[in-house]
């Protein structure tokens, strides 16, 4: 069994050990769209390629290459070739710790495949890990740093370990309030996080079509809320699943950083265009981060023993 919790491999950088593919649609354009990871090398980052068209170089996934916030993240490059949904694919990559990859796609947009980070995770694992001889670069949070817009605000602020608490607010019965805490463990997002869905409501499907959004949604991929029931047969995966994938959205917009961050973030109904400010705030501040290398051994020891706190229903 592939062991995420080693501390040894978290100080390495890492790549897939095989290249390994998959089919799916996306979520936005409704294009049947083929995707294949492939090994990268040492300091290589993560990258996407669009295959489909000729001479395009591979787009760096930076908080610098993103382009569009509307209902995912969008990222590109000025000659207008973009790539969009990567923010599930960044949160699986997270969670299993890779920095090195090269993405390549026949189509506009990550695969969507059933709305979570679950997928993503299972195939990389079915490629493999390979741990490499160079040292993991990880960005502390020294100073806090916080960005808001009509009421929404999103924070990170230093903690001894990476962690995440986050708070949503619906005016529907069947979310209302719902709130998570869960400090950045591997195997426990794994679990916990990784397979929340993405989710809409049957009222605003029509709506969202007219504007060329969600045109590839489905009860297949996607929870989809009706005025008084879920209209998926199987219901929830979570009691909070609503709340587990924003916090499973955060996970990836906030990978887009480059590196790891060490520091703990807090999000008030925030979304992916908050998380771009906020990684632009953080990272265009000297003063409010710094380079480690090393995770010291008191951080690895307290994420491993930090229970999280879920508190789900509030209103």
């Amino acid at each position: 069994m592939l062991n995420l919790e080693a501390t040894s491999a978290s100080r390495r950088q890492r790549t897939i050990r095989h290249q390994i593919s998959c089919v799916g649609v996306g979520l936005h354009s409704g294009h049947r769209v083929a995707m294949r990871l492939l090994p990268a090398p040492v300091d290589h980052g993560i990258r996407v390629r669009r295959v489909d068209r000729a001479g395009s170089e591979p787009i760096r996934l930076s908080w610098e290459s993103v382009c569009d916030t509307t209902m995912s993240t969008v990222v590109g490059r000025s000659d207008g070739v973009r790539v969009g949904t990567v923010e599930h694919l960044m949160a699986a990559l997270a969670i299993t710790e890779i920095d090195n990859l090269l993405i390549e796609l026949d189509g506009p947009e990550v695969p969507i495949q059933d709305g979570s980070a679950a997928p993503f995770v299972f195939l990389l694992e079915c490629a493999g890990i390979e741990v490499q001889d160079a040292s993991r670069r990880m960005i502390e949070v020294v100073r806090p740093v916080a960005v808001e817009s009509s009421g929404r605000w999103a924070r990170l602020e230093p903690a001894e370990a990476a962690a995440f608490d986050t708070y949503i607010e619906f005016a529907h019965p069947l979310i209302q309030s719902q709130r998570i805490e869960i400090v950045f463990q591997p195997q426990r997002l794994k679990r916990e996080i990784a397979p929340a869905r993405t989710f809409g409501f049957a009222d605003d499907v029509e709506q969202l079509r007219a504007r060329g959004l969600a045109l590839g949604g489905s009860l297949r991929n996607a929870v989809v809320v009706g005025q008084d029931r879920i209209l998926n047969e199987e219901g929830l995966r979570f009691a909070d699943e609503f709340v587990r994938h924003k916090t499973l959205d955060a996970i990836g917009d906030l990978y887009l950083a480059g590196a790891p961050i060490i520091g703990r973030y807090v999000g008030h109904c925030a979304g992916h265009a908050l998380h771009n400010k906020l990684l632009r705030a953080l990272l265009t501040d000297r003063s409010a981060w710094r380079w480690v290398e090393e995770r010291p051994a008191r951080r690895a020891a307290q994420a491993q023993r930090a229970e999280p706190v879920t508190v789900a229903a509030m209103g």
